[in-house]
């Protein structure tokens, strides 16, 4: 392929990515049930009767329709073994970036009283909160991504959204297979970091905690669509190999953009600024004056070794979260969002086993979003590459195992097979041997789609130990 034709394909799925045209790439309508435009009631279609003990969340709104905000008020009931586990009211809207271009949706929930008030609950023995998620697997068929990568994240010794498989029907709309997780937010059971009060703003009390993102924007950022000083803070080191001189954005989630002070501002920006400057600096591998007084440099190995495991395409770049605690040092985490991964995206090399994954921008360099020069500049201090190999070879004989982690793909599919829920998901959904984007295998059933994912995965398993071991 010419240079010229590399690059027209860089810039035509940068927009495409970038303006959310997800559509453009879907299998007809036709092809299963339309899900709830806003605005819209789910249609009824039959409810399948579940055989096996994945639960069954139910939920009836109260007349509204569900849209992108505000919620509207409904009623959830989950069922498990003919048991009722919950009863009681929600509020319930669509939520998502580019995945509210598919036809299957997916939803965050909130947990209320009788008075619509906020209430946390325990939720198939999640600790009690308030804020959920139902994220409905559609480009991802084998179902289980994201459900795996948090699963391994958690046996790391991370915290990472708990997450469940279960069943939903919308209104007597059968849904599919969908991912019950925990929404990220600042809370003792999920990013355990301090509260910061909006009246801290000097001292001790001024350096936590924090949590920040890189990612898009969502419609209820402060400025709205737009990055601005609002809402986030801009990288002072321009990317490496930024074709059009983009830039990194570092959004606010906690305190959030409508809630953060001028003084906290100043005070997480300027210590994100002091990281960088350490870390591009030629001194940035001293033990006393480098990088390492500003991170936590064990979470950020972690974090770099679970988006190389999964070669994911949105790695570093998007729904990428760090949290800071009071006193504490700039940490990476929670992760966040796979559905892209493990060999299920067909451009810049998401699909590929033998490339790695930080080096993005040199692939598509021309993406509005891309990757920091962190991680490029960390792999080139000797002390963090140890530490880094380390790890690796340490978790190869046990959570990030072959055999541990096709044990684990195997246990989700048993599960949903004797639910018989592979079967009335893609009934409902019918696009097994159809390309929705950005799919880089097709698979004509779930036996292909799942074995892909195994065998991609021991593939990558396989390159990363020759690649890592060969690090210098």
């Amino acid at each position: 392929m010419s240079q010229r034709k590399q690059l027209s394909k860089v810039l035509v799925t940068s927009l495409l990515y970038s303006f959310l045209l997800v559509t453009a790439f879907s299998c007809n309508k036709d092809d299963g049930p339309t899900l709830p435009s806003e605005g819209e009631d789910p249609p009824p279609t039959t409810t399948p009767v579940s055989s096996g003990d994945l639960p069954r969340f139910t939920v009836t709104t109260s007349g509204g329709a569900i849209m992108d905000e505000p919620k509207v008020s409904a009623g959830l009931t989950i069922v498990k073994n003919n048991t009722v586990l919950f009863e009681g009211p929600i509020g319930i809207e669509f939520r998502g970036a580019t995945s509210q271009g598919f036809d299957k949706k997916s939803y965050g929930f909130e947990t209320w009283d009788a008075s619509g008030q906020d209430v946390d609950v325990s939720l198939l023995g999640f600790p009690e909160e308030e804020d959920w998620i139902l994220n409905g697997p559609y480009s991802d068929k084998s179902l289980v991504r994201n459900h795996l990568i948090y699963e391994l994240a958690r046996e790391m010794g991370n915290y990472a959204s708990r997450t469940e498989l279960i069943e939903l029907n919308i209104n007597d709309s059968y849904q599919g297979v969908y991912v019950f997780m925990e929404k990220l937010k600042r809370d003792k059971n999920r990013i355990d970091i301090s509260k910061l009060q909006i009246d801290e703003n000097s001292g001790e009390d001024l350096t936590g905690g924090y949590i920040l993102k890189i990612d898009k924007l969502s419609g209820s950022d402060l400025g709205g669509q737009s990055y601005s000083s609002l809402n986030s803070f801009e990288s002072q080191i321009l990317p490496p190999n930024n074709g059009m001189g983009q830039t990194i954005k570092y959004v606010y989630e906690y305190p959030d953009a409508e809630d953060i002070t001028p003084e906290q501002k100043t005070y997480i920006s300027d210590y994100v600024a002091q990281f960088e400057t350490a870390l591009s600096s030629d001194t940035f591998a001293d033990p006393q004056t480098g990088y390492a007084n500003y991170i936590d440099v064990d979470s950020f190995i972690d974090f770099f070794l679970l988006n190389e495991l999964s070669n994911n395409v949105d790695g570093y770049r998007l729904s990428t979260y760090m949290h800071k605690d009071k006193a504490g040092k700039l940490a990476m985490g929670p992760i966040w969002d796979f559905n892209l991964a493990f060999g299920n995206a067909d451009y810049c090399s998401g699909g590929e086993t033998d490339v790695w994954t930080y080096k993005f921008n040199e692939r598509c360099s021309f993406d509005f979003w891309l990757v920091p020069f962190w991680w490029e500049r960390l792999l080139q201090d000797p002390a963090f590459v140890v530490k880094l190999k380390d790890r690796w070879n340490s978790l190869r004989g046990n959570t990030l195992s072959n055999a541990n982690i096709d044990g684990k793909i195997d246990s989700f599919v048993t599960r949903m097979q004797d639910a018989e829920a592979i079967n009335a998901n893609f009934n409902t959904w019918s696009i097994l041997g159809v390309y929705i984007w950005p799919n880089n295998f097709v698979g004509d059933t779930y036996d292909q789609e799942s074995n892909y994912l195994k065998t991609w995965t021991v593939d990558r398993l396989q390159w990363l130990d020759t690649a890592i071991n060969e690090l210098q």
